[in-house]
């Protein structure tokens, strides 16, 4: 089987945050850095050229199919800070009322204004993110 396309880098997460434009997109970037990074107590990793994974997890399909894939990450893209939670975010536990505002993926969040967020709730979140994933046997 081939492998993922987005693989891990060895490329600085400093540098690709710092080069971020404009100022508040660089900023809301490292604010979601260090909420994920004290949440996984993991650094930042690059994977490909825009996600910024933390921790990692060894994953398995019905089909047999394994891979490894980062527990929680982010990828500041052009129209909304998207956060990638690996489990499925519709899952009935995940209560995403209080956030603030927001659009789901199957297994991403869409961010626009982190000024009108709810950091405790989205703290929350990904810690829970984090536990369904690790709870799960199979993806």
């Amino acid at each position: 089987m081939a492998p993922n396309k987005t693989q891990p880098t060895t490329a600085a997460v400093s540098q690709f945050l710092n080069q971020l434009t404009p100022e508040k997109k660089r900023q809301d970037a490292n604010r979601i850095y260090q909420l994920m990074q004290s949440i996984t107590g993991c650094e930042g990793v690059l994977w490909g050229t825009c996600i910024i994974g933390f921790g990692n997890y060894t994953y398995r399909y019905k089909s047999g199919r394994t891979g490894e894939w980062f527990l929680c990450g982010f990828s500041p893209r052009k129209h909304a800070l998207t956060l990638y939670l690996t489990c499925d975010v519709s899952h009935q536990s995940l209560d995403f009322s209080t956030l603030g505002p927001h659009k789901k993926g199957k297994g991403c969040l869409y961010l626009k204004a982190l000024e009108k967020i709810d950091f405790e709730v989205l703290k929350k979140l990904i810690e829970q993110s984090i536990a369904l994933t690790a709870s799960r046997k199979e993806n």
